[in-house]
């Protein structure tokens, strides 16, 4: 089969304005990037506020392996297939970053024949949201350290600030710095470090703001660091959220584009969900609902991170629900977390798959906690066998879960139909409002025991001493009733990623607690998960290209 870049420069597009017209945009509410991407009115919500919403559809998934899952492929070509079903769906998914497309995990733009579309794009600078995020969060960096250096009005102590500076891009030289070195003129020397831009703030905020006004309100309360005696210093302290919000006013409109079969889909932000709350913008999921009658978003990773943070987090400031949930497993990630290495996974072996299958269970139940309907999504892939995704269905409708094997990598829309048909119905089936893990008025503690054991499985938690520090401090500041956002890795239940499956009788260590006060959340974080990561040993970087003619070349 022809790579994924092959198949997306093959592809016949339609004019940007087609798309835009299919959606019953008119042309004010709309701006040309191009001749097939667009920014939608940042307003459209609002002058359409009196119309119906679209129900909508939360793709999540298995823990992800290294195996591969196909998530945003999945949520491409299920939004294809509804709309070959005359279902008018609409697809909403988060913008790639750079350190993921130039490292080991590849784009998000899907996969074969359901893709958005220019991959290329997408995959690279897009509208430039990514850039207009990493340039706002540094300029509150230089302002920050201007403000040091220039006085120092606010008694801001320098050892003690939080806000990071941050790049696109996996570079993990830059974790720690020193900055301010080579005399008076050149700043005042202190330690500082780097996020990756998808981990910023600015990120989460721009994903979490309902307009214009709430993103600049939001900006004005990010608490950069503390004074001498230890008070909270914030961005409407140093006067600069009106400059932060004017870097980001463009980045705010969420972006139009169109899958290999046409279908519209929006794009816009890119928080990953093992470091932040891993979905798509506020803006982009309601702009898609009053623009069809079905939208499909994901969620980054598995139930555990995306899904939970979709529910507890997006869902709650939005103040929107899914009508169903779709849990995307592959035959060979399920093997993979039945114990199978990855060279392995082309041998039949279905006594590794029903081992597997606890992992899909647990992300079950957590959608099931949810009290939400649901499908799960066999992701198929050339090397399974019929024995296998056999096993698959029969296991799951021995427990009365629908499920659907889709083939919409190599078929499109066309090999999603079944999905979409189950998907539609299982809508219909929506009983009762959506049930969150946690109360907002619950401590910050009792939230985390909360996710750690409903969603995770654990026993318990365990907080250093430095975050207990932290839960008391936060809470005195009257932040303890915020959503928490738990940091932990993506490849296992569990905050130890070497423990695939469905491990047991372990403890969740939060190691440390840092304030999103202007995202509206606490991040926990736990293990040795990192906030700026590292490129493999050999960065898909190495196998990219132009060509002669200015196409891109080895981009998946």
């Amino acid at each position: 089969m022809k790579t994924d870049i092959e198949i997306a420069q093959e592809a016949t597009l339609k004019p940007i304005e087609d798309i835009a017209t299919q959606l019953g945009l008119t042309k004010d509410e709309w701006e040309a990037y191009g001749h097939t991407k667009a920014k939608i009115t940042d307003k459209l919500i609002e002058t359409k506020k009196d119309e119906a919403d679209g129900k909508i559809v939360l793709v999540t998934a298995i823990s992800p392996t290294p195996a591969g899952e196909g998530k945003s492929t999945v949520s491409v070509g299920l939004g294809q297939a509804m709309n070959r079903i005359d279902r008018k769906t609409v697809i909403a998914l988060r913008e790639p970053s750079l350190g993921p497309v130039m490292g080991i995990k590849g784009g998000a733009a899907g996969g074969g024949y359901s893709q958005v579309l220019p991959m290329e794009d997408i995959n690279l600078h897009f509208t430039g949201d990514l850039h207009a995020i990493t340039t706002a969060n540094n300029a509150l960096s230089a302002l920050i350290d201007n403000h040091i250096h220039q006085g120092n009005d606010l008694n801001i102590d320098p050892r003690r600030i939080e806000w990071k500076r941050v790049m696109d891009m996996n570079d993990r030289s830059l974790r720690e710095v020193v900055i301010g070195l080579g005399g008076p003129k050149r700043g005042v020397p202190r330690e500082d470090g780097f996020n990756i831009t998808v981990a910023s703030e600015i990120m989460a905020i721009l994903c979490l703001a309902t307009g214009l006004q709430d993103l600049k309100t939001r900006l004005s309360k990010i608490v950069v660091g503390y004074t001498y005696d230890e008070k909270p210093v914030t961005v409407k302290d140093l006067k600069v959220e009106g400059a932060l919000t004017l870097l980001l006013k463009e980045a705010m409109k969420p972006n139009l584009v169109q899958t290999i079969e046409n279908t519209p889909a929006i794009i816009h932000g890119g928080p990953f969900a093992n470091i932040a709350h891993g979905c798509n913008s506020i803006m982009a999921t309601k702009t898609a609902a009053k623009l069809g009658d079905y939208v499909v978003t994901e969620a980054g990773f598995g139930a555990d991170l995306g899904a939970e943070k979709f529910i507890d987090i997006k869902s709650r400031i939005g103040n929107f629900e899914p009508s169903a949930v779709v849990i995307v497993a592959t035959v060979r990630a399920l093997k993979m977390h039945g114990g199978v290495p990855k060279d392995n996974l082309k041998e039949e072996n279905v006594s590794a798959l029903e081992a597997g299958m606890d992992n899909l269970k647990k992300h079950i139940e957590t959608v099931e906690h949810f009290n939400l309907p649901f499908v799960v999504a066999i992701n198929k892939f050339p090397t399974d066998t019929e024995a296998e995704t056999k096993f698959i269905e029969e296991w799951c409708e021995s427990k009365g879960y629908k499920v659907a094997l889709t083939d919409i990598y190599s078929k499109g829309g066309e090999g999603g139909i079944d999905l979409a048909e189950k998907v539609v119905k299982a809508t219909e089936e929506k009983q009762g409002s959506v049930n969150r893990i946690y109360d907002l008025e619950d401590s910050l503690e009792t939230k985390i025991r909360k996710v750690a054991q409903n969603v995770y499985g654990a026993d318990d938690i365990e907080l250093s001493a430095e975050a207990k520090k932290q839960v008391e401090f936060f809470e005195k500041q009257g932040w303890g009733e915020l959503p928490i956002c738990m940091a932990k890795t993506q490849y296992s239940l569990s905050d130890n990623p070497k423990l695939l499956g469905r491990p047991t009788g372990f403890t969740i260590t939060i190691r440390e607690l840092r304030a999103s006060i202007g995202a509206g959340f606490i991040v926990a974080l736990t293990g040795d998960i990192m906030t700026m990561p590292g490129l493999p040993k050999k960065p898909a970087a190495l196998n990219m290209d132009v060509s002669d003619n200015g196409d891109a070349l080895g981009l998946f």
